[in-house]
């Protein structure tokens, strides 16, 4: 089972007061539904692929109105195959429809974005993303290279009043067109976190962030290792130029004809290659001395040196 479904079988699972129950429903069947008109009255179809969210909205109908629903179950006949479920409802759906802020009461005429009726309390704003999330919502598998949550919606006026929402909670959350609708979405990592921990993902909360946090410990190790490593490339491709340098007045001039300070550090340099600077100054015959001090007797080492090639060119 994805990441994704084990989120949504858990949400369905969750208990809710009666205001975030008709909040929840309104979500499934605006983002679900679809509403056709028989004989002037509504038949209301809501459709989903999950079997626990077709169980949950059958359970919120007959709880918030008393109305034993029609369950209805098909197969895909294209791609993926597996069953699709629609709850039908036939008595009463206007009535539905109407309390759930999905139509203006009264009339035929939809509800522009989110009926404000349905979020007066924060804890049914909460809520309608719960119900928004179980419609059309998912998110990538925390184990992934990248962190993506997004929430489709077919109408542009919804899928702006779904953004504004989420932004009340500070997801940051942004808005992209796609061929068969809009699609509300989030990048962040820890702005996930905190979506799943608005809409009661608690178990799938903790973990997508034990998941996260050894992600980001792998990546600093990675980081450090990678750090260490070019560090020891760069110590080692100096000693490495250094040593060729050293060689090379051995050759031309010899070393016993180097100053006292110079000679010392250029056999200290021959007899030690992988050390580095700091190391080399708590090796020198003389004493101790500091990393820049070293680096400035190898530096003029390797000017001497750069110079001894230029003659030999000339």
């Amino acid at each position: 089972m994805s990441f994704t479904s084990n989120i949504k079988k858990e949400l369905t699972q969750l208990d809710a007061k009666p205001c975030c129950k008709r909040a929840i429903l309104s979500a499934l069947v605006r983002m679900n539904g679809a509403v056709q008109l028989q004989k002037k009255a509504f038949m209301l179809d809501i459709t989903t692929e999950n079997p626990s969210t077709a169980r949950y909205i059958f359970s919120l109908i007959k709880t918030l109105y008393q109305i034993q629903p029609e369950v209805l179950v098909r197969r895909k006949v294209r791609l993926k195959k597996n069953n699709v479920y629609m709850i039908r409802l036939s008595r009463q759906a206007g009535e539905v429809l109407y309390n759930l802020g999905i139509f203006k009461r009264g009339t035929w005429e939809q509800t522009e974005g989110i009926s404000p009726a349905i979020l007066q309390k924060p804890c049914c704003k909460r809520a309608y993303l719960r119900g928004a999330f179980l419609a059309a919502g998912s998110v990538n598998n925390p184990d992934s290279a990248s962190y993506h949550l997004e929430i489709v919606s077919t109408y542009d006026d919804h899928s702006e009043a779904l953004c504004k929402l989420m932004n009340e909670f500070h997801l940051h959350a942004k808005i992209i067109e796609r061929k068969k609708g809009f699609v509300v979405y989030i990048k962040e990592g820890d702005k996930i976190g905190e979506f799943l921990n608005i809409i009661g993902a608690h178990p799938s909360l903790l973990k997508f962030e034990d998941a996260r946090i050894m992600k980001d410990m792998r990546n600093s190790v990675n980081r450090l290792v990678n750090c260490e490593t070019a560090n020891l490339n760069k110590t080692i491709q100096a000693a490495m130029r250094q040593i060729e340098n050293i060689h090379l007045i051995d050759r031309e001039i010899g070393l016993d004809q180097l100053p006292a300070r110079l000679r010392e550090v250029a056999e200290t340099r021959l007899k030690y290659p992988e050390m580095n600077l700091a190391e080399l100054g708590q090796v020198l015959p003389s004493g101790k001395v500091s990393k820049s001090a070293i680096n400035h007797r190898l530096r003029k080492l390797d000017e001497m040196a750069r110079k001894l090639r230029q003659s030999s060119n000339g």
